[in-house]
């Protein structure tokens, strides 16, 4: 079968994720140690005992994830003998995902990912202040609905479509008072819900240009090689190979839409039959079922889950 393998983002964290995986398989356990010597601090501590309001922060919850994910995708090689290369016509992340992405393709090596997931996630909290930027789901109008919802929230203020997770299901990021008038628009017009995100920074719009700029310089200095095999991108929904426009995307990425629903399709068009979401939850296998019910989807994230894929296989 023709596969994807995706990475999940921020919000599919929870204390004692992967925790099980380092108990059953060395190479697991390996990961984790790598991220802890990279980041020199015990970042696998926080991940496995908590609490939960330290693992939600960026700067943890971004290279946890990563952690989690590249524990998965060791243990397939190791165990299973399933290469990303060999097993994968593509590697697909949402947000910080697809740094777990370029990882498991053999882009970035593991540290230098975990140390780029931690300068991100702390450059992102760090261009806006607490209270200023706000985040919110908006369940049921169409992508150019709330791309209309959006400019007329906007008024002098920051409000930019952030997610295009599905159809049915985006998300609007920027200035707080900006997307409450969002939030009170939408419901004026329709929609089934629309909500804040609790969320501590307007992640993937404009005012998240000062966290573009320290990327910009972190990744100058990122040793990153071709993926085997293609990322799609984020920002473009498209397959990604060459490390200088790698490069260039993921520093857009930190203010530009994140379009699933399209990378999704893209992979679809490009004879893509099932995605496999490797690392923490299963959001990535529940949009996919809402964008595109002919394609199969399947979580792997716990020794059960990968002993059944390597059965399967």
């Amino acid at each position: 079968m023709n596969r994807a393998f995706v990475f999940p983002g921020q919000g599919s964290q929870e204390v004692g994720m992967g925790q099980g995986l380092a108990e059953a398989f060395p190479s697991a356990r390996l990961v984790f140690e790598e991220v802890d010597d990279a980041l020199e601090r015990r970042l696998s501590q926080i991940i496995f005992e908590g609490p939960q309001e330290e693992l939600t922060l960026t700067q943890n919850a971004q290279p946890a994830l990563m952690a989690v994910s590249m524990a998965v995708v060791r243990v397939l090689e190791e165990e299973g003998g399933i290469k990303v290369s060999e097993a994968a016509s593509f590697v697909a992340g949402h947000s910080l995902g697809e740094y777990s992405a370029l990882a498991a393709s053999g882009a970035l090596s593991i540290a230098d990912t975990a140390r780029l997931l931690q300068t991100r996630g702390e450059a992102m909290q760090a261009a806006v202040p607490v209270g200023v930027g706000a985040m919110a789901a908006v369940l049921g109008p169409s992508l150019e609905e709330v791309e209309a919802i959006a400019v007329d929230a906007a008024e002098d203020q920051v409000c930019d479509v952030a997610n295009d997770n599905s159809d049915g299901q985006v998300v609007v990021s920027g200035n707080t008072e900006a997307v409450e008038r969002a939030v009170e628009i939408a419901k004026e017009r329709g929609a089934r819900r629309a909500i804040l995100l609790p969320v501590s920074a307007p992640f993937h719009c404009s005012l998240l240009d000062p966290a573009a700029d320290v990327m910009t310089y972190a990744l100058a200095s990122a040793e990153i090689s071709m993926p085997n095999p293609p990322v799609i991108a984020n920002v473009t929904a498209a397959p990604v190979t060459d490390p200088d426009e790698i490069r260039n995307l993921l520093i857009q990425q930190v203010t530009s839409r994140v379009r699933w629903r399209e990378g999704v399709l893209a992979m679809r068009d490009l004879g893509v039959e099932e995605l496999c979401e490797l690392g923490a939850g299963k959001v990535l296998s529940g949009l996919t079922r809402r964008i595109e019910r002919d394609m199969t989807s399947r979580a792997i994230g716990t020794p059960d889950d990968i002993e059944a894929f390597i059965g399967a296989l």
